[in-house]
């Protein structure tokens, strides 16, 4: 090298909200399964366990007796990026079922109660896996909040059986057949563990809906976040949270478009009764949310 060369060095600097950003997108597309284009169709898993198809029966049949051997059979599917964007596949082994759109939706809610400083907890009924309530937890840690709590809702054994004689537009659902949708709470206490992000501001509900919304020991919330498919579970969940919904704060239904005449006719009953006018945005065509003015 020249004696009269000069040696330059840059300092390279990353702004926290591209850092924040950046952590944000993994965890989203790790827990949709988007990361690793998971799309197994495993046989005693998700897709075939409490299926009513006698086809898929026999093969949960196959499949779980292999799963007592420690052996597992899967077929493999092309993965298909559309599908996953909108939710509308169903992972195997990821974390949440909602798709990136439905992710994104929370990042962008959460992102606008910290900006605009809207108090309360963020809380989901039907957790399944626990993949949205982790994503949310990831959020707070990004925006190094240590405040608000994130709760979980949940029977951890799956969906009730319809209770036609109160809720008549449940009828003939047959989700809590379903053992594909049954995930125990030490499961998902677990899928927290695996991100680092099991803590304090992590607080379970474990109950039916009916039992422990009413009770929640938070004092307000900025982000309610309502799956529980049936009419029943929504109209408990909106009966119970909305009038703790901060101004500002958020409320999204995921099943509002998969499911009008349950879970979307339980959220207009619920708005005409109350006279909530705020515009419903349409995600992804199954979730949907409005904020409250």
């Amino acid at each position: 090298m020249p004696e009269d060369s000069h040696c330059y060095l840059r300092r390279v600097t990353t702004s926290d909200a591209e850092l924040r950003d950046l952590y944000l997108d993994l965890i989203k597309r790790t827990l949709t399964g988007a990361l690793a284009e998971d799309n197994d169709s495993i046989l005693g898993g998700v897709r075939t366990a409490g299926s009513p198809s006698r086809k898929k029966q026999v093969a949960n049949a196959v499949g779980t007796l292999a799963q007592r051997f420690d052996f597992e059979i899967a077929l493999k599917k092309p993965y298909d990026p559309a599908l996953r964007e909108t939710g509308s596949d169903w992972p195997a082994r990821a974390e949440s079922m909602i798709g990136l759109k439905r992710m994104q939706n929370i990042q962008d809610c959460i992102t606008a109660i910290m900006n605009d400083g809207v108090p309360g907890d963020l809380i989901e009924t039907g957790v399944w896996r626990g993949g949205a309530c982790i994503f949310m937890r990831a959020n707070l840690k990004a925006w190094g909040d240590t405040t608000r709590t994130v709760w979980l809702a949940d029977s951890f054994q799956g969906l009730p059986a319809p209770n036609v004689k109160d809720f008549p537009a449940d009828q003939g659902d047959t989700f809590y057949k379903q053992t594909g949708l049954s995930v125990g709470e030490a499961a998902v206490r677990h899928n927290f563990e695996r991100y680092n992000l099991l803590d304090d501001q992590v607080k379970f509900l474990v109950g039916w809906f009916k039992d422990t919304l009413p009770t929640a020991p938070a004092e307000s919330y900025s982000l309610i976040r309502l799956d529980g498919d049936l009419y029943e579970s929504t109209i408990q969940a909106l009966d119970a949270l909305y009038p703790k919904l901060s101004s500002g704060g958020f409320c999204i239904i995921d099943d509002y478009g998969t499911l009008p005449d349950q879970a979307g006719r339980a959220v207009h009953d619920y708005r005409e009764q109350h006279g909530i006018t705020e515009e419903i945005v349409d995600v992804d065509g199954n979730g949907a949310y409005w904020r409250k003015a």
